[in-house]
């Protein structure tokens, strides 16, 4: 008579403690910031670019950028030698629309920088993407990239 019940709070403490408990939108976004980053790192053009929307604003110190010419800019980049050598991002925040259909990612990555025929530069950016839900899938539609300043702001 207490073998099912003990068979049930097994099945619900098992559930519990599995990785499906913890998934949801947050944990996707988490997954898609990883994944994001980890192409941009190796300089995988392809799939980095797949993150984003094809109508996506790009904030970057140079200014105010579209898919198309970040991609040209970016690809010439890379071929000519240049790239990303490692990043690793941190301190991830994110909130979500009321309606659960966007959310904001904000963090700071910490990247290894080479220009062409240069030595590698550590630098440090702050970075807010903007995800939409689009047809079932998340897509990047505006991303604000600026470097971190040297001292952490107190508040």
């Amino acid at each position: 008579m207490f073998r099912p019940a003990a068979c049930a709070l097994c099945s619900i403490a098992f559930l519990a403690l599995s990785p499906l408990a913890n998934a949801g939108p947050n944990a996707d976004i988490r997954t898609l910031e990883r994944d994001f980053n980890a192409a941009y790192a190796v300089n995988d053009l392809d799939k980095y670019f797949a993150f984003y929307s094809d109508d996506a604003t790009l904030w970057f110190p140079e200014g105010r950028t579209d898919i198309p010419s970040y991609k040209k800019m970016w690809t010439e980049y890379v071929g000519s030698g240049g790239g990303i050598r490692a990043a690793k991002l941190s301190d991830l925040h994110i909130r979500f629309s009321p309606l659960g259909d966007t959310a904001i990612a904000s963090y700071e990555l910490h990247l290894k920088t080479q220009d062409p025929g240069k030595p590698i530069v550590n630098e440090d950016y702050q970075e807010t993407d903007v995800w939409f839900k689009l047809n079932g899938a998340w897509k990047i539609t505006h991303v604000h990239y600026s470097p971190a300043p040297k001292t952490p702001h107190q508040p």
